[in-house]
């Protein structure tokens, strides 16, 4: 994709998430700030934050858990290079400790595809896998959207007994929400 194109998606996504109930009545969300080909977010980062909204971003720990810190506009984000893997846009500002994603209202996931029963393929870390089990350790039970290009929304990803389905994906084209066992 061209410089346009990812321009364009970044907006065109944006303008779909925040058409989302859950993103419309959030005081905190749970994000993160696109990097490579990733479809774009920082469109989104800054129009939830115009909001009013708490925007956490995280930080990724050597143990490749998540540390957050709260988004406070572009200039606090820092670049940090995490060793031989491509480096990330992390908060430059006060870390608030691995729980603090559980006080999100909403959390919004990378991923590599999402299926069409919602579960969500992701890098291989497991840095969201320990997110996810840490919100459900505590009870919280926050909305989880992914953010996609619409050619990685595929009709099976592989699963393991740890992944979680979301509720939602959000692709420059639309929304797509998947039922939830109860």
């Amino acid at each position: 994709m061209t410089a346009d194109d990812l321009r364009e998606t970044s907006v065109a996504l944006a303008g779909r998430a925040l058409e989302l109930p859950e993103l419309a009545r959030a005081g905190t969300v749970a994000a993160y700030v696109s990097v490579g080909s990733e479809p774009g977010t920082r469109a989104l980062l800054d129009a939830l934050r115009a909001r009013g909204v708490r925007v956490l971003l995280p930080a990724l720990l050597p143990d490749n858990d998540l540390d957050w810190g709260v988004y406070e506009g572009e200039g606090s984000l820092a670049r940090v290079q995490h060793g031989g893997r491509m480096a990330l846009f992390e908060p430059a500002g006060e870390r608030l400790g691995p729980d603090a994603v559980t006080t999100a209202d909403a959390v919004l996931l990378p991923g590599l595809a999402v299926d069409t029963r919602g579960m969500r393929l992701g890098r291989g870390g497991g840095s969201y896998d320990r997110v996810l089990a840490r919100l459900e350790r505590a009870g919280a039970r926050p909305a989880l959207v992914v953010l996609l290009y619409d050619s990685e929304v595929v009709e099976h990803v592989p699963e393991e007994p740890h992944d979680r389905p979301v509720q939602a994906v959000v692709t420059p084209s639309g929304v797509r929400r998947f039922r939830q066992e109860p």
